[in-house]
């Protein structure tokens, strides 16, 4: 909050006149046999010490209003402003004077003027609200009550009401309350209103003029309120520097009041500073990126209107690759009258990062993973990431390479080669696969709506499961795949959505070569909504369905066939223990999918409860059998941190198969979709 702001004048000022002096004789001219006069009063009385307490202390000074809260400040008028009475001093009724009292404070008169600034501003303010429900004597509450007077007149003001008056008041309490009630009557008295507004300079801005002037939203006619005018002033400086220029001043408003019409005239100076589209980028060092690497980043081009929204998405996009740890960006004339270069100065942040875990999962065992990266070993933005894990079930290990604003800005191009020994009950599988992906991602800082992937996969596979044990041993397979998705993402938030839906598909039409030549195709529908209830319940709901059309279980591998259950399926069960099972009880897989999710997130700050229900299945068939989900039910909670929910997940199967664990439990970040 700003100090009481001096924009508001007068249209007259007069100055008092002088106190009249009367005149005396010659002051040599004394007698000195004279008697001397009596001697003046001193102006304080004697005091009687059993009398009840009711003098009003002195005036305080009013606190100075803090930054942010800009209130206009009047002058006193002669002739032309309503007269403006001394306050009077507090009611009081007859308390004792040297006994303390908890009180509590009331504000009257304010319907249809206070709004939630106003009443936080006199929060933070008043000295009566900081000595609330404390033990007070009555010459700290006058003295309060005084202070607090001031500070509802300048908040009046700020409002527009320049003839406000405050009454305080001190009375006891209902009986059964021992707090004394101190009231703050306010009589607003008439709003004042703007007669006229000039925005001087304005007319600088040629063609742009009405939309600028547009877009200062204080109008002829509507009342002298602070806030409003200064919240016109900022989206005018906005508005600016949104069209095209980037060096405009807006001066502080002045509001000059005649208190006899009780209406003000408005003027604020505009500097335009002169029309300018987008130059070159201007980057003193460039070994962390090249200037035209940051041009393929921003969304405008060379000649296009200076936006200052345009310069802030690009300050979010370099800090979102992860490289830089500060970055400024500033504007700089180009010299021609035409153009505005943009300086560009980054703080790399340290490329590199190790990084481990260890866990242990149902149906995944434990496991003990490590990674080194370094994100810009071949510049610009070029990843470089190796991975390995060791685990009872898995032993893998990986290169990915990984190139972020790839020929165009958000375009991603990964490579990965990864070497694995896949240990689960339903397969075994060694594999090294080679893939490369081209993809518009999204993520936290820019969620998007749109997100589309076209990729390539060579996989060369021995594996093992149910039917290769019937063979006698186990297949090796040989795969190529052109995987494509796409997805629309109307959710409101990446990691906690509260509305929305989201729906994508995957499609991936694939050649396998075991023994002979066959090829598949596997297609998935992935939707969910967010329906909010109240402001602490959200309704959530999830849909998968999935197809491998063109071949028989038997001679896919199975390390590409469909699989359910576990934190991110069906909860309650295993991971991947849904469906039709071997003799041994293991799973084996399936042709088609179809999981289906239901739960309420109910939030109470930082905490949330979270029951939920799922079902799932899989099928041998095409097309999935809903006539044998299996169902999944329990309750979760969550942590609501700074960059996510954190989700443990306890579930429980309803129609469990033989085998199956009565508990699971999940942990993860995010919501479980």
């Amino acid at each position: 909050m700003t100090p009481a702001a001096s924009w508001g004048q007068d249209t007259a000022q007069t100055m008092p006149l002088p106190p009249v002096v009367p005149t005396i004789g010659n002051p040599l001219e004394i007698d000195p046999n004279a008697p001397l006069a009596p001697m003046s009063d001193i102006g304080v009385a004697w005091p009687e010490m059993d009398a009840p307490d009711a003098t009003a202390p002195p005036v305080a000074e009013i606190p100075d209003i803090q930054p942010g809260d800009p209130v206009a400040e009047e002058v006193a008028t002669a002739g032309a402003a309503d007269s403006q009475p001394e306050a009077p001093a507090a009611e009081t009724a007859q308390f004792d004077a040297g006994a303390e009292h908890r009180y509590r404070v009331q504000l009257q008169g304010l319907d249809g003027i206070s709004d939630t600034l106003f009443v936080t501003r006199f929060d933070e303010l008043s000295v009566l609200k900081q000595g609330d429900n404390k033990p007070a004597n009555l010459a700290q509450i006058n003295r309060r009550i005084k202070e607090d007077t001031e500070l509802l007149d300048r908040l009046m003001r700020a409002k527009g009401y320049y003839n406000a008056r405050v009454r305080g008041a001190v009375s006891p309490s209902a009986a059964s309350e021992e707090r004394l009630r101190v009231t703050m009557d306010v009589t607003p008295g008439p709003q004042y209103l703007l007669a006229s507004i000039d925005l001087r300079g304005l007319a600088e801005a040629g063609p742009k003029e009405p939309v600028l002037r547009d877009a200062f939203t204080v109008k002829t006619g509507d009342p002298i309120d602070a806030d409003r005018i200064v919240g016109a002033q900022e989206t005018l400086a906005g508005a600016l520097s949104n069209n095209g220029f980037p060096f405009a001043k807006v001066e502080e408003p002045v509001v000059r009041v005649d208190h006899e019409a009780r209406r003000g005239d408005l003027d604020v100076i505009v500097a335009t500073g002169g029309y300018r589209t987008f130059g070159k980028i201007v980057m003193p060092n460039d070994d962390l990126f090249s200037a035209r690497h940051v041009q393929r980043i921003a969304r405008f081009h060379p000649g296009d209107t200076y936006m200052a929204s345009d310069v802030e998405d690009l300050r979010r996009a370099l800090v979102a690759t992860g490289l830089v740890s500060t970055v400024a960006l500033t504007p700089r004339d180009a010299g021609d009258g035409e153009h505005v270069d943009l300086g560009v100065e980054i703080v790399a942040a340290p490329p590199r990062t190790i990084a481990g875990e260890i866990g242990y999962g149902t149906g995944e065992g434990a496991r003990v993973a490590a990674s080194w990266q370094h994100r810009n070993f071949f510049p610009p933005e070029g990843a470089v990431t190796v991975r390995g894990v060791l685990g009872t079930q898995e032993q893998t290990g990986s290169f990915t390479y990984r190139r972020n604003n790839f020929k165009k800005r958000d375009q991603v191009l990964t490579g990965l080669l990864s070497i694995s020994n896949i240990k689960r009950d339903a397969f075994d599988a060694r594999t090294v696969q080679l893939s490369g992906t081209i993809e518009r991602q999204t993520n936290i800082i820019f969620q998007k709506k749109w997100v589309w992937s076209v990729g390539m996969e060579l996989v060369a596979s021995d594996e093992r499961d149910s039917f290769s044990r019937i063979t006698g041993g186990r297949r090796t397979f040989l795969i190529g795949a052109t995987p494509t998705s796409l997805t629309y993402d109307g959710s409101d938030d990446l990691l906690n959505p509260t509305k929305g839906f989201r729906l994508g598909g995957r499609l991936s039409p694939e050649l396998s070569f075991q023994n002979s030549t066959f090829g598949y195709v596997r297609a998935q529908i992935d939707g969910s909504l967010y329906q909010p209830v109240t402001e602490r319940v959200v309704l959530a709901g999830r849909t998968r369905i999935g197809t491998i059309l063109g071949s028989s279980v038997s001679r896919i591998a199975p390390s590409r066939r469909f699989y359910a259950g576990g934190g991110g399926s069906v909860r309650g069960y295993g991971f991947q223990a849904i469906g039709p099972r071997d003799i041994n009880n293991d799973p084996i897989g399936g042709k088609s999918l179809a999981e289906f999710s239901l739960e309420a997130r109910v939030r109470f700050g930082n905490f949330g409860v979270v029951p939920f229900v799922d079902a799932g299945n899989i099928s041998t068939q095409a097309l999935p059998h809903l006539n044998d989900l299996r169902v999944g039910a329990g309750l979760g909670l969550r942590y609501y941190s700074n960059f996510g929910p954190i989700r443990v997940d306890v579930g429980t199967p309803i129609n469990p198969q033989r085998g199956d664990s009565k508990i699971a439990v999940y942990v993860s970040l995010g919501q479980a979709f």
